[in-house]
């Protein structure tokens, strides 16, 4: 609404698409393609393990924004246990040291949305069936 062009995606879906892309120009595209939006936000950083190529073309793809578009990741991980989402990537230090430099990290604690709906979902059917019950008697 105010003109600012915002792009998200999910850290799989977008490191997927960019490995599996079969030249240097497509690549190169693609790279824009993410890197040209004002915000980019990455989902779902650190629920898989990624190869070395995964983290190389993340760590492209932030250093082309690095200082110049906005980027949100969202992340179960502490960067400390980014060595397990890309273990053996030379780029994490790199990549990390981009990402906070001059950012804003939130950090949420307490229990998950998705859970807390299953949970009210149940309850509601629990007490659906016990009324439904209450009016056989």
């Amino acid at each position: 609404m105010q003109g600012h062009t915002v792009l998200f995606t999910s850290a799989t879906d977008m490191l997927g698409e960019l490995t599996a892309l079969d030249s240097d120009s497509a690549l190169r595209r693609r790279l824009k393609h993410y890197g040209a939006p004002d915000l980019l936000v990455i989902d779902e950083v650190g629920y898989l393990s990624y190869s070395n190529r995964f983290a190389d073309l993340l760590f492209e793809l932030i250093s082309r924004r690095y200082q110049r578009k906005s980027t949100i990741i969202t992340t179960n991980r502490a960067f400390k246990e980014w060595h397990e989402v890309f273990p053996n990537a030379a780029c994490v230090v790199s990549l990390i040291d981009r990402l906070v430099h001059r950012c804003e990290i939130v950090m949420l604690q307490g229990d998950s949305y998705r859970l807390k709906e299953a949970m009210a979902r149940a309850e509601h059917k629990t007490a659906s069936r016990a009324a439904r019950k209450g009016k056989k008697s």
